[in-house]
């Protein structure tokens, strides 16, 4: 896994220099300590920080076809490149190098923008085109590799992370946007392509866009089929023992591409639930005699699951090594992990897999398998129950046993939002009447968060308006969508505002990419996808049995007790980590009243007030799920202030090029 980043002068006349690129792969270390380089002529450079996974002593980049007329900065793994490379060579190209890299510049040549549909993998890719003067950029279909843009004073900037383009140019103004602090305080993240910077725009998933001759193409050239029931298109025709094998064929294929495909060790995650266990069983089959697995265990009992970690250890007979979490260890990395995530972040479970990352580095071991993924492809949330439950009860709204479903919801909070039926009801019971309007499931948790935004200060208030972040969100769903199944259409909305944006970024590549650590998603396979899609509802979301085909699929790969036990999503401290006596002074200096009226984004005295409660129930050892992601928003948005609007990142880092291409001057024909 890599960095890429760089320049295009949209008007002319300013070629890009060398120092600019320079500061940018240096922004970018973290992403990629083991070479740098840069290329540049006198329209475009491109700049790229490699973690060497594949073909480890070639594969330098920037690197370009045979008649270096064609440059590619590439952040990611192709997994399907030895398939792809043999069409090509079919085709007459020819290869100098045994990366998957130089397989993305052939099938480029051949294929267009229609390259990036057969590739199967997860990437930011950048290719200039100096004959064409053509810059393409596109990322993968689900967005685990990122990629940002920056249009300032005729010049586009793009980088895999926002520091490398504030680094670039001092000039680049830095702010924070309005319209992204309220979809992060409505969807726990922003939508792409907002992002929390002004001026600062975020590619979106499973698209290209092409700069060109003063025009700009953008294409989608993936979006997800779902099976539209009552015989319609794409559904699988199967019994469910058909789907579990299928499932169960193409995770083991999809695990072993991840596991075979690097010329490095691959360990794996290992949380002590269905997904991760299932990944890291599948994988020790392709692992030899050295498997390394890593967990994270808690000091708090009510986050910890050691006892379903050992269960997988002792089955896997893997070299284990653990980290122990505490509220100060949380407390302590905030800064860091904020540094990273390059954005605001409603839950402290960021923190813990900083953390773990380095672990793994520490280790020695460069590429994790990972979990992620499973929930959204195979139903496996509560909030997906819950849609469920609430679009049951709607249909006889006054009826009083109807909306009992609900208790079986949320088993693993200390302070379950059902633990008070007559609160439940009032809660759950909004808005019943809209049961089969898009976004309906998902409208309990914006509700809540949205409470957060009494905290906005009135400019920021006034900056936003009238807009209308859901609105506006549901405004872009696809016309097709209404032709799903109701949890069809529940993954769909996870996917679009919480996958990419919070779990594969803040969760994911960030908090890996930190300690220099590629991490690989067996669930997020092209193939793994495309079957999850087509499966009926019913066999992921069985009444109220979530990832139905998927604990079926599992059965003799794991521990009976990990099939058997009642779900408990990954979480962590949130407020308890930085109030009463402990807290840190960086958080009683970000939420003084002068600091927070200095950023801007939030009233002083209202955060004021928040932290003087936060700090005189600490004793208790609870706060209420608001208060939590009020002090952690808070906190984590003065933070982002501080590092990337109070502050500038600078690129600052000594590097060595390992490639430096400079094709400024005219070259001989």
């Amino acid at each position: 896994m890599c960095g890429i980043a760089g320049v295009l002068d949209l008007r002319g006349g300013r070629p890009p220099s060398r120092e600019l690129l320079v500061r940018m792969a240096a922004a970018l270390h973290h992403r990629g300590p083991d070479e740098h380089g840069i290329y540049r002529d006198r329209r475009a450079g491109l700049a790229h920080a490699r973690l060497s996974i594949i073909d480890l002593s070639t594969g330098q980049q920037p690197l370009a076809n045979e008649d270096e007329t064609l440059w590619i900065a590439f952040n990611g793994e192709v997994f399907n490149y030895l398939e792809l490379r043999a069409e090509l060579e079919a085709l007459g190209h020819r290869f100098r190098t045994k990366s998957d890299t130089e397989v993305i510049v052939h099938a480029w040549e051949a294929w267009g923008e229609a390259a990036f549909e057969r590739m199967n993998g997860q990437w930011a890719v950048a290719l200039w085109d100096e004959r064409q003067q053509a810059l393409v950029l596109t990322r993968d279909r689900l967005g685990v590799r990122p990629l940002y843009l920056c249009e300032h004073d005729g010049q586009l900037f793009f980088g895999s992370e926002v520091k490398a383009i504030f680094a670039a140019d001092p000039s680049i103004p830095r702010a924070l946007d309005a319209v992204g602090l309220e979809q992060t305080f409505t969807f726990w993240s922003v939508v792409p392509p907002q992002s929390v910077f002004a001026g600062v725009e975020e590619l979106r998933p499973g698209h290209v866009r092409v700069y060109q001759a003063g025009t700009v193409r953008d294409h989608r050239y993936w979006a997800p089929r779902y099976a539209e029931p009552d015989n319609g298109a794409h559904q699988f025709r199967g019994t469910i023992d058909e789907a579990t094998e299928a499932v169960h064929d193409a995770l083991r294929t999809a695990t072993s591409l991840r596991m075979l495909r690097a010329d490095v060790p691959v360990g794996s995650y290992l949380s002590g639930g269905l997904d991760s266990s299932l990944v890291a069983a599948l994988g020790r089959e392709y692992a030899g005699d050295r498997f390394q697995t890593f967990s994270l265990r808690f000091a708090d009992a009510e986050y910890d699951e050691t006892e379903f970690q050992r269960l997988m250890v002792q089955r896997l007979g893997s070299e284990h090594h653990e980290v122990v979490v505490a509220r100060a260890d949380i407390a302590a990395a905030f800064p860091d992990v904020i540094w990273h995530t390059e954005r605001p972040i409603l839950r402290t479970a960021p923190a813990p897999l900083f953390l773990l990352s380095k672990l793994v580095r520490d280790h020695g071991v460069k590429v994790v398998l990972t979990g992620e993924g499973a929930d959204e492809m195979f139903g496996g949330y509560d909030l997906f129950r819950e849609g469920k439950v609430r679009r049951f009860w709607a249909k006889q709204p006054g009826s009083s046993l109807r909306p009992r479903a609900l208790e079986r919801l949320y088993p693993y909070l200390a302070r379950s939002p059902v633990s008070q039926q007559a609160m439940a009801k009032q809660f759950f019971g909004r808005n019943l009447d809209g049961a089969d309007r898009p976004g309906f499931a998902h409208d309990t948790r914006w509700h809540t968060t949205s409470a957060l935004k009494r905290l906005f200060a009135p400019g920021l208030r006034d900056a936003v308006g009238t807009r209308d972040v859901v609105s506006e969100l549901i405004a872009t769903f696809p016309a097709d969508l209404p032709r799903w199944s109701k949890l069809a259409q529940d993954q769909y909305v996870e996917i679009r505002t919480l996958l990419s944006g919070y779990l594969l970024s803040s969760q994911g590549d960030r908090m890996l990419m930190a300690h220099s650590v590629e991490g690989r998603f067996p669930f997020l396979d092209k193939d793994v996808i495309a079957l999850a899609d087509s499966l009926p509802a019913s066999y992921k979301l069985k009444v109220l049995d979530e990832k139905h085909v998927l604990k079926r699929a599992a059965r003799g790969l794991i521990a009976d007790e990990i099939l058997a036990r009642k779900k408990q999503p990954y979480r962590a401290p949130d407020a308890l980590s930085f109030s009463g006596p402990t807290a840190p002074a960086y958080a009683h200096e970000l939420l003084s009243e002068e600091r927070v009226a200095e950023a801007g984004v939030f009233a002083p005295k209202a955060v004021a007030q928040l932290w003087g409660k936060c700090n005189q129930r600490v004793a208790e050892g609870q706060f209420s799920n608001t208060d939590n992601m009020a002090l952690v928003g808070v906190l984590s948005t003065q933070l982002v202030h501080e590092q990337f609007v109070r502050h500038r990142p600078r690129g600052e880092r000594a590097i060595t090029l390992r490639v430096d291409v400079d094709h400024q001057q005219p070259r001989a024909s």
